[in-house]
C-alpha cells in the first residue's frame, strides 16, 4: 500500500502541504480556493479527479441576519422547512448584483437562489454538469462553485458535544467550527423543489478530520475505496449505489468509537475487517447516518433489490475475509517476491519521487491578475518564513507561477530612453529570475527567450548553451517510469537527502509553455500560438532558440548545426514527454527550415 498506492506518511504530507499552498496562492480578496475529494485528503488513487471548491467571498449564507451587513456583499437566509436533513433553501436577503437576480425564482413573493440555474451560468464549452460541480469533458477536473456560512450551522449543533472520546481532539473541533459551513448549488434527487435546494457540506472540517487520521486508518479508508472502485463498481447493477463519501462517513463512526492507539499498523487487517463488515451491517440495515447530521440517513435509498444485490456481492467479499482485498488488480499484480523479501528503503524512496512526477501536485497553476500579484507574493512570504518546508513549496509553487505571470508584462526591444519601458523591463525580468525553481530547463529557456526578445542574442546563446547542459538522459520528466538509472541514481546519499522541492529543481526537466499572445514568443512563432497556448518540449525549444540567435547573428554554419542537433532530438525522442510535444517540435523544424529558404526540409518536417 505505501510503495505502490497510497504512499508513505511523508507522501501523504506532501500532497496536503502542496494543496495547502496551491489555494492559498489561488485564493485573493474576491474568492476562496480549497481542494476537496480524496485528493484535497492527501489521496490521490487510480481514476480519481481533482476537486476544487470556488468560494465566492462576496455571498455569505446566515440563519439570522445580523443587524451590522456589509453593503458590498449579498446575503442569502437558511430556509430548512419541508426539505430533507442536510439541504437548505436559501432565501435571498440582500443583493446588489444582477447575476444573483438572474439565477433566483419567486415564490410566495419571496426571491430562492436556484441551484439548478446557478450552474447553467457556469457552463462553457465542452464543460458538463456533474453533481455540484463542473466537470470537464474527460471527467478529470470538477470545480464547485459555493457559498460559505461562516456560522455553525444550527442543525449540526449535536456534534459539538456528542463525541466523549478522545477523538477528534478539542483544538480539531474548534478549527472545524471556526470555519463553518459551505452550501454546494445540488438538491435532494427527485424531491419536489430539488432545483431550488443546496446541499449543507461539511468538506473542510472532513478534510481536517482526516488530517488527524493515523496511516493506517487512512490506509483502510483507501483499501475500502479500493474495493469500492475497482471489485464492486465493476458490476454494473452496483455500480452507482455506494460512494465514496458514504465509506467516509462509516470510518469517521469507527474513528470516534475506537481510541486512536487501536489504529496502528499491527492492527491493519482487523482494523480494515472492522470497517468492511461495518458497511455490511450498515447495507444490511439500510442506515448510514451522515457523520455531523445523523438526522440524514445516506442509506435511505438503498432499499428493495438493490439492497439485496449489493448485499450479495459484500457477502462474497466477506467470505474471504481480508484477502477479498486481492480481487482488486492494484493488490494482486505486484512481483511475489515483494510478499516475501524485504523491501529496501531506498526503492520505496523512487517509488514516491515517480509518484511525485505523476501526481496532480505538479499541475501548473493558474496565473494571479497582475494587480494582485505583488500583494499575493508578498503575504505568502510574511505566512511562510516560520516554516522551512513550507516556504520550500511556496518558493516551487510561486515559480509556476511566476513563469506565466512574466509572460503579461509587455517587452520591447528597445528602451529609447523612455523610463515605463525600462521598469517593464526590469520587472519582467526580475519575475522570470524567479521562475527558475521549478524545474532545471524551463525556467531557465523563459528568461533566455527574453533576451532574445530584447536582442540580446548573446547573453541568449550563453543561457540556452548552460541549459542544454542540464538537459541529460539520467533526468527527470513528468509521467515517466522510472528505469534502473534513476534507481541508481536516487540511491545517492547526496540527492536522497535532499527535499523534494530541491530535487525536482535539479532533476526534472518541463516542457516550456507559451500562453495565447505572450509577451515572450519570439515573432517567428507568433503565428502557431495566435489562436491558443502553446508548450514545447525544453530541449527542443533550446536549440531552436539556439538556431534563431545564430540566424539574427548570420551565422550559417552554427545555424546548421542548430537544426542538426534539433533534427536529432525529434527523431531519437530525447526527453520525449508526448506524442503533442513531438509534434510541436516538428513545428519548430519547418519554421527553422522555411527561416534558411529550405522549403523542401521545411515540407518535410511540416
Amino acid at each position: 500500500m505505501c510503495q505502490n498506492i497510497v504512499g508513505t506518511e511523508d507522501y501523504v504530507q506532501r500532497i496536503r502541504t502542496f494543496n495547502a499552498v496551491r489555494d492559498n496562492i489561488l485564493s485573493n480578496t474576491g474568492s476562496e480556493y480549497i481542494t476537496s475529494g480524496s485528493f484535497g485528503e492527501g489521496l490521490e488513487m487510480r481514476g480519481s479527479d481533482l476537486d476544487i471548491m470556488h468560494v465566492d467571498k462576496h455571498i455569505e449564507v446566515l440563519e439570522n441576519l445580523t443587524p451590522h451587513i456589509d453593503p458590498k456583499i449579498t446575503y442569502f437566509l437558511v430556509e430548512g422547512d419541508d426539505v430533507k436533513a442536510g439541504y437548505s433553501q436559501l432565501r435571498l436577503e440582500y443583493n446588489r448584483y444582477q447575476l444573483i437576480s438572474k439565477c433566483c425564482v419567486e415564490q410566495n413573493s419571496k426571491y430562492y437562489m436556484s441551484s439548478s440555474l446557478f450552474k447553467q451560468r457556469f457552463l462553457l464549452g465542452q464543460f458538463t454538469i456533474h453533481g455540484p460541480c463542473i466537470s470537464d469533458k474527460d471527467g478529470k477536473f470538477d470545480s464547485a462553485i459555493c457559498f460559505h456560512c461562516p456560522i455553525w450551522i444550527s442543525s449540526a449543533a449535536q456534534w459539538l458535544s456528542r463525541s466523549t472520546n478522545s477523538w477528534p481532539g478539542n483544538n480539531v473541533k474548534q478549527s472545524i467550527i471556526k470555519h463553518g459551513v459551505i452550501f454546494v448549488p445540488i438538491g435532494v434527487k427527485g424531491s419536489p423543489k430539488e432545483d431550488l435546494e443546496w446541499r449543507i457540506s461539511f468538506s473542510v472540517g472532513e478534510r481536517l478530520l482526516i488530517n488527524t487520521f493515523t496511516h493506517t486508518q487512512l490506509l483502510c479508508y483507501a483499501l475500502l475505496k479500493i474495493i469500492l472502485k475497482d471489485i464492486i463498481s465493476m458490476y454494473s447493477k452496483c455500480k452507482d449505489i455506494l460512494c465514496s463519501y458514504f465509506l467516509k462517513t462509516i470510518v469517521f463512526w469507527i474513528s470516534e468509537e475506537m481510541p486512536q492507539s487501536v489504529w496502528k499498523p499491527d492492527n491493519m487487517i482487523p482494523c480494515f475487517v472492522r470497517c468492511l463488515n461495518r458497511l455490511i451491517y450498515s447495507v444490511e440495515n439500510s442506515v448510514c447516518l451522515h457523520y455531523f447530521i445523523p438526522e440524514n440517513n445516506l442509506f435511505d435509498k438503498i432499499v428493495g433489490l438493490d439492497r439485496e444485490i449489493l448485499l450479495e456481492k459484500l457477502y462474497t467479499l466477506q467470505s474471504y475475509g481480508w484477502r477479498c482485498i486481492l480481487f482488486s488488480d492494484q493488490m494482486s499484480n505486484f512481483d511475489i517476491s515483494k510478499r516475501i523479501f524485504r523491501i529496501e528503503p531506498h526503492t520505496i524512496y523512487v517509488k514516491e519521487v515517480e509518484k511525485t512526477l505523476k501526481s496532480k501536485m505538479l499541475y501548473r497553476f493558474p496565473v494571479n491578475k497582475s494587480d494582485e500579484f505583488n500583494k499575493t507574493l508578498s503575504k505568502i512570504v510574511f505566512n511562510s518564513c516560520d516554516n522551512f518546508s513550507i516556504y520550500h513549496v511556496y518558493k516551487y509553487s510561486l515559480s509556476h507561477t511566476c513563469h506565466l505571470h512574466a509572460q503579461e508584462i509587455s517587452v520591447d526591444s528597445t528602451y529609447n530612453g523612455n523610463k515605463y519601458q525600462y521598469e517593464q523591463y526590469r520587472s519582467c525580468l526580475s519575475t522570470l529570475l524567479q521562475n527558475v525553481y521549478h524545474d532545471a530547463a524551463s525556467g531557465w529557456l523563459m528568461v533566455a527567450s527574453f533576451f532574445y526578445k530584447t536582442k540580446q542574442y548573446q547573453q541568449a546563446l550563453l543561457i540556452t548553451k548552460y541549459t542544454l547542459a542540464k538537459c541529460t538522459p539520467e533526468k527527470l520528466f513528468l509521467g515517466m517510469n522510472m528505469s534502473y538509472i534513476h534507481y541508481q541514481l536516487l540511491k545517492l546519499k547526496s540527492l536522497k537527502e535532499k527535499c523534494v522541492v530541491d530535487l525536482l529543481r535539479i532533476l526534472l526537466v518541463r516542457a516550456v509553455m507559451f500562453k495565447k499572445n505572450s509577451g515572450l514568443i519570439p515573432d517567428e512563432l507568433k503565428m502557431d500560438i495566435a489562436i491558443t497556448s502553446r508548450t514545447y518540449e525544453s530541449t527542443a525549444y533550446a536549440y531552436f532558440l539556439t538556431f534563431l540567435c545564430h540566424f539574427h547573428l548570420k551565422d550559417i554554419r552554427e545555424c546548421q548545426d542548430s537544426i542538426l542537433s534539433l533534427q536529432l532530438v525529434i527523431e531519437e525522442n530525447y526527453l520525449k514527454t508526448n506524442q503533442y510535444n513531438t509534434l510541436e517540435a516538428n513545428t519548430l523544424l519547418d519554421i527553422a527550415f522555411q527561416l534558411v529558404g529550405d522549403k523542401i526540409s521545411a515540407t518535410q518536417a511540416f
